[in-house]
């Protein structure tokens, strides 16, 4: 008897160690690098631990694998046995015979076993992980971090074997958890966080960005129909008169074939005298105006426009006629809410 009970200390024992694995392997992929960096930067010893396991989660993982197969063979073998010997009082009270008594035993201790294993040794480490993965993590990685530079030689050779059998299928193996949000995730963060009333977003800035995401700039275009322009032989009072009117501090100018020419800025013209007033504006005065694709994303416009100090840009069609004007303010007004030029009139 004192056997049957060592015996089943040594499954409980091999429980927890797979529960452990079982554990440390999940935590080292569900736990966020950027929860756990400030506190390595702090000088915490298992939180460096945690970030070298995570920068070779590989190493982590294999050694994770190696523990769980280990641990998943000796259950059974160190279970049936004891189990086996505890169950002969019952069984020998119902007078079976010998084989029908071992495949009976043998039948109980399989779905005890397996029930405990699947229990204890995997579902409950998983859910713990997967519940509280930063501070599992914090916990678990270090230790399997050290267990793995010692068992180095066996688990590199097994992990090279691995790498080796995807490049055969032209799969790529990582050596580095992937803790990077995707767009739809952080979406959904936002989604679920506001649905709970952790995440105030009155202004509507938040859902804009991700929104924003996903316009090009066909969707904010403003078409030539409606843009306020001015000709070759405006005069800077035309161009103050227009700005007191519409109060806008930019006008596209157009020739008289409509043929965009560029713009002209309140500043480029402010400072006219009273004879320079009433003359048309020079041509060396009008600024640039880039065009940009259509199907051009939104967030990649207004990556050219900070590159090229940009306010506007020109969109044209294949035959080269003047589609709409993409202005900086639309772009900001997609992530912010209503902008207005500092001159415009309500």
């Amino acid at each position: 008897m004192t056997e049957a009970w060592t015996g089943i200390l040594a499954f409980l024992g091999l429980l927890i160690a797979n529960g452990f694995f079982v554990a440390a392997e999940f935590a080292v992929i569900s736990a966020r690098r950027a929860q756990i960096e400030p506190r390595a930067e702090a000088g915490s010893k298992p939180a460096k631990l945690t970030i070298k396991g995570m920068e070779n989660v590989s190493l982590i993982l294999a050694t994770c694998q190696l523990g769980v197969t280990i641990s998943g063979l000796l259950i059974l073998l160190v279970a049936e046995p004891a189990i086996h010997e505890l169950l002969k009082g019952p069984l020998g009270m119902l007078s079976l015979e010998g084989e029908l008594e071992t495949i009976i035993a043998f039948a109980i201790t399989l779905v005890l076993v397996s029930f405990l294993h699947v229990l204890i040794g995997e579902m409950v480490p998983k859910n713990i992980s997967f519940s509280i993965p930063e501070r599992s993590a914090l916990v678990l990685v270090p230790l399997v971090y050290g267990l793995a530079i010692v068992m180095k030689p066996v688990v590199v050779s097994l992990n090279a074997i691995a790498n080796g059998a995807l490049r055969v299928f032209g799969v790529k193996a990582k050596n580095e958890a992937n803790t990077a949000y995707t767009i739809e995730q952080v979406e959904d963060i936002v989604q679920h966080s506001t649905r709970e009333g952790v995440l105030s977003d009155e202004t509507g800035a938040i859902t804009n960005t991700f929104e924003f995401t996903d316009k090009k700039v066909r969707d904010v275009l403003v078409p030539v129909a409606n843009l306020i322009t001015v000709n070759l032989s405006v005069t800077p009072r035309d161009l103050e008169q227009a700005v007191a009117k519409y109060g806008f501090s930019r006008y596209v100018v157009l020739d008289s074939e409509g043929e965009l020419q560029g713009y002209l800025h309140l500043k480029d013209v402010i400072d006219a005298d009273e004879i320079e007033a009433d003359q048309p504006v020079q041509r060396k005065l009008l600024r640039t105006v880039k065009s940009i694709g259509g199907s051009v994303e939104l967030e990649d416009a207004l990556a050219q426009m900070q590159r090229d100090r940009q306010h506007l840009m020109a969109n044209f069609d294949d035959a080269g006629k003047l589609v709409g004007l993409l202005f900086l303010e639309d772009i900001l007004e997609e992530l912010v809410g209503e902008v207005q030029d500092a001159t415009r009139r309500d």
